[in-house]
């Protein structure tokens, strides 16, 4: 059975590449004070809790693809979301039973998307935020806030299946 992912359209490609338009999703959010791999392992636990049943119903959700991680330089920690399924309108979703995990609807809109496979450790989301950078300067596209990593695979994946991405909101 497949996972879903948020719906959007592919405006351009060029290798691993991609300019996309998405339409507003309902997402579930932490936020994480500690560095990249405690919070990516943090964050996740307490979202995965909200859509196993940690709730007010009760009730499961469905588990949907990727969990974006962000770094926020301010805050000095991370954010990390998880897409709902888009049969859910923000308020049909039961309400988390952790205080720290937020239902909201987000406007990601036009994003630049760069795919790679493996780990999204440290060391390879520093590589394939690079590109991407690089790419966008090329290409005179101005970049909005900051990078996220979308991570599509269960931990159990094994690296030569992996799905992961470096995204960002451009102009």
């Amino acid at each position: 059975m497949a996972i879903e992912t948020p719906e959007h359209k592919l405006l351009r490609k060029n290798q691993k590449i991609e300019i996309r338009e998405y339409n507003s999703s309902v997402i579930a959010r932490t936020f994480v004070y500690d560095n990249y791999r405690e919070a990516s392992s943090t964050g996740f636990r307490r979202i995965a809790n909200f859509i196993f049943g940690g709730n007010n119903k009760n009730q499961s959700i469905e588990m949907t693809a990727p969990v974006i991680i962000s770094k926020n330089i301010k805050k000095n920690g991370h954010e990390i979301f998880f897409f709902m399924p888009k049969k859910y309108e923000l308020d049909e979703l039961p309400k988390p039973n952790l205080e720290s995990v937020k239902l909201e609807e987000i406007i990601i809109g036009k994003v630049a998307a760069i795919s790679f496979g493996g780990w999204a450790t440290e060391k390879n989301v520093s590589f394939y935020t690079e590109k991407l950078k690089q790419y966008l300067k090329l290409n005179n596209y101005e970049t909005i806030g900051n990078f996220m990593v979308a991570q599509y695979n269960s931990p159990w994946a094994i690296p030569p299946f992996r799905k992961n991405e470096i995204l960002v909101k451009i102009n």
